[in-house]
């Protein structure tokens, strides 16, 4: 299977954040940035392999800055590392609004995708080519990520971690 690169599953998203979207403090519902958040890592994860994808875990997610109502939100999804059937993808949420001067990061978060057949089992997915500064961390600190999302479920045993027992040795 032939290996892609980070940028060719570049998911960006534009919304806007109307009063239907907020809370009580006119600011984005944390429930709402998610399903944005699942749907534009959800299409990064699609054009990294080209197959159906469902989300298997949210593994972090950061929220830094409210987000107030009539802010305009991009979000920048990108495949940080391929596995067998699964994909780390890392979303950046970015506001526009009249406070701030050009775009301000205010959150993040990190999703795994498996990729599947039209049965719903686990298929092969292309390697990930890293290329950038940034693709390259994020690349290596994947593994590191997955271990430990695998011990906290219990599928992995802390012996087995060797990247994480790397840091500490």
């Amino acid at each position: 299977m032939k290996s892609k690169k980070a940028i060719e599953s570049l998911s960006i998203t534009t919304e806007i954040v109307l009063p239907n979207d907020t809370n009580n403090l006119d600011n984005l519902m944390g429930g709402r940035l998610l399903h944005w958040m699942d749907i534009a890592t959800a299409i990064a994860a699609h054009r990294h392999c080209g197959r159906i994808v469902v989300t298997a875990s949210v593994n972090n997610v950061s929220f830094a800055k409210a987000i107030p109502a009539g802010s305009i939100v991009t979000l920048e999804a990108k495949v940080s590392r391929a596995f067998t059937s699964s994909m780390e993808v890392i979303v950046d949420v970015w506001m526009e609004n009249n406070q701030h001067k050009g775009k301000v990061k205010c959150n993040e978060a990190i999703y795994t995708f498996v990729a599947v057949d039209q049965l719903g089992n686990p298929i092969d997915v292309p390697s990930l080519v890293a290329e950038t500064k940034e693709e390259k961390s994020r690349f290596e600190g994947a593994l590191r990520r997955r271990q430990l999302s695998l011990i906290l479920s219990g599928r992995m045993k802390p012996s087995e971690a060797t990247e994480l027992k790397a840091l500490f040795a």
